[in-house]
Order: C-alpha cells, then sequence, then structure tokens
C-alpha cells in the first residue's frame, strides 16, 4: 500500500509537470471547438447529455453515498452490512473526501477553463499552474477550474475496489469506476470546462485519497480487532 501511495504520488508530480511545460491540453482541446462559430462540439445546455452527464449523475452519486451511511447506521448489525463494513467506510469516507479536496484545490489555484481562455474567444490569458497573470490582466473575480471538480465524484468511485475481496470483482469495480470519471470529465471537456490535464490529475489525486483512505481505515480495524482479542 506504501508502495502504490508512493508511485502514485510521483505520478502526479510527473504528470502536474509534464502539462505545465507542455501545450498538451490546448491542442486535445482544439478538437472539441469550432473557431469558425465560436462554440463547442457539445452545447453546456442540451438537456439529455447535460442530464445523463451532469445533473443526474451527480444526483445519483449523492444518493447512493446517502444509502451507504443509512445501512452503516440503522443496519451496521446486519451480517452482509457487517462482513463489508470495512469496504463501505471506505467507499463514504472516499465519496466525501475527493470531492472536498479537488473541490478546495479549484478554490485555490485560479485557474481558468478553456471557455474562459482568449485563445478560444474567452476574457482570461493562457497561464500555467505555477504562472502568475500578467500585470496589465484585471481580474473580476477569481476563477475555478483546476482540477476538474465534477468528475471527481465519478473517480472517488474508485474506493468500491477495496469493498469486493475477489480479484475479478475488484477489476470490475476500478474499471466502472474509471468508466463513470473519464464520461464525466470528457463531457467537461466537450462543452469547454475542463482540459485534458484537469480530468487525468482528478483521476490520479481521487486514486490517491481513496489509497490514503483505504489505509486509516484499515489501520483503525486492525486496533479494534487487537482491543478486541485482549
Amino acid at each position: 500500500m506504501n508502495k502504490q501511495i508512493l508511485v502514485t504520488s510521483l505520478t502526479l508530480i510527473l504528470i502536474i509537470i509534464l502539462f505545465d511545460l507542455t501545450n498538451i491540453d490546448i491542442s486535445v482541446q482544439e478538437y472539441f471547438y469550432n473557431f469558425n462559430r465560436s462554440s463547442w462540439i457539445l452545447n453546456a445546455q442540451e438537456t439529455i447529455p447535460k442530464f445523463l452527464f451532469y445533473t443526474g449523475i451527480k444526483k445519483l452519486l449523492i444518493f447512493f453515498a446517502f444509502i451507504i451511511l443509512f445501512c452503516l447506521v440503522f443496519f451496521k448489525r446486519k451480517k452482509l452490512i457487517t462482513e463489508y463494513s470495512k469496504g463501505l467506510y471506505i467507499v463514504l469516507l472516499s465519496a466525501i473526501a475527493v470531492p472536498l479536496v479537488v473541490g478546495f484545490l479549484k478554490a485555490e489555484t485560479n485557474m481558468p477553463c478553456p471557455k474562459n481562455m482568449e485563445y478560444f474567444n474567452g476574457n482570461y490569458p493562457d497561464v500555467k499552474l505555477f504562472q502568475s497573470y500578467p500585470k496589465e490582466f484585471i481580474e473580476e473575480k477569481k476563477i475555478k477550474c483546476w482540477p476538474a471538480g465534477h468528475a471527481s465524484g465519478g473517480f472517488a468511485l474508485f474506493s468500491l475496489f477495496f469493498l469486493f475481496k475477489k480479484r475479478i470483482n475488484q477489476i470490475y469495480a476500478f474499471s466502472f469506476a474509471f468508466t463513470i470519471g473519464w464520461s464525466m470529465g470528457i463531457y467537461k471537456m466537450l462543452i469547454g470546462d475542463h482540459f485534458l490535464s484537469h480530468t487525468i490529475i482528478t483521476m490520479l489525486i481521487a486514486w490517491l485519497i481513496v489509497l490514503i483512505v483505504n489505509k486509516i481505515v484499515n489501520l483503525i480495524h486492525k486496533k479494534e480487532n487487537i482491543e478486541k482479542s485482549t
């Protein structure tokens, strides 16, 4: 577990540096923008995609977390809940921690979305994570676009990996979370809300937090078992 945390942390740092030193984000995002019409390939107000990949999935994820909390509080003595309690706590805590951490970073980094940038007919200059805005640029309000907050809820489902015990089920759970997270992330890219790097970095942050939550829950569980046996 410590090795996984270390490898994920190093990968996250390298990915941040890679996108900060290159223009990969712009090159990828160009495919989703029609420069002749000054519009994104997908309209953010289109009802069905918005429901499927934004409002609907967001409500479903919140409901899912609420159901887990309800089961842990009111059915904690049931055999099935007892058997999977450790995994359920990991899923619940991850569902809370991942969006909170990503939301905090969004509030502090003050990075523009693609739709905000001058290159895509917005008002903000192209600045990297470790750059400051030009002195002549007047910022009316702090902007919150790095990393991808919406996809964080989907990637928090990586925690389902630790809910299951059979390897094949863990692979299915991880693949499911990967698919949900990227479907949410790509939707945001198609409407100009996020760059590719935003989603990749959110994915890595989510997995890192899930690993840390898993480690903490396991330590607490181990301590409780020792106390029960003495």
